[in-house]
């Protein structure tokens, strides 16, 4: 089980990252402009430099929604490896059964 410290900056970077998201898309669609002037590029470049660190999306660490491991994450479940491996032999995923062979 990682730290509660983890898992908790993890949460408060998700929230920051959607509170900032469309004022960092804006700024990102001047910047991305080629009509943009320079001064009007610039201004939205160090706007965008002001804003939080743990605003960016890129900053978000996938972590496992059961345990919070953040090591071999399953994006179509939300879990890890392992987490997957002990609801899918207990049979609590639909249609995921052990392959043999």
């Amino acid at each position: 089980m990682p730290k509660t410290s983890a898992i908790e900056r993890n949460k408060k970077r998700i929230v920051l990252s959607a509170k900032f998201a469309p004022l960092r898309a804006e700024l990102k669609a001047v910047l991305a402009n080629p009509a943009t002037t320079d001064e009007q590029f610039f201004a939205a470049q160090k706007r965008l430099q002001k804003l939080p660190k743990n605003s960016s999306p890129v900053r978000i660490r996938n972590r496992c929604s059961l345990s919070g491991r953040p090591r071999a994450y399953i994006g179509a479940f939300g879990v890890s490896r392992i987490t997957f491996r002990e609801l899918a032999l207990a049979g609590k995923i639909p249609g995921v059964t052990k392959s043999s062979w």
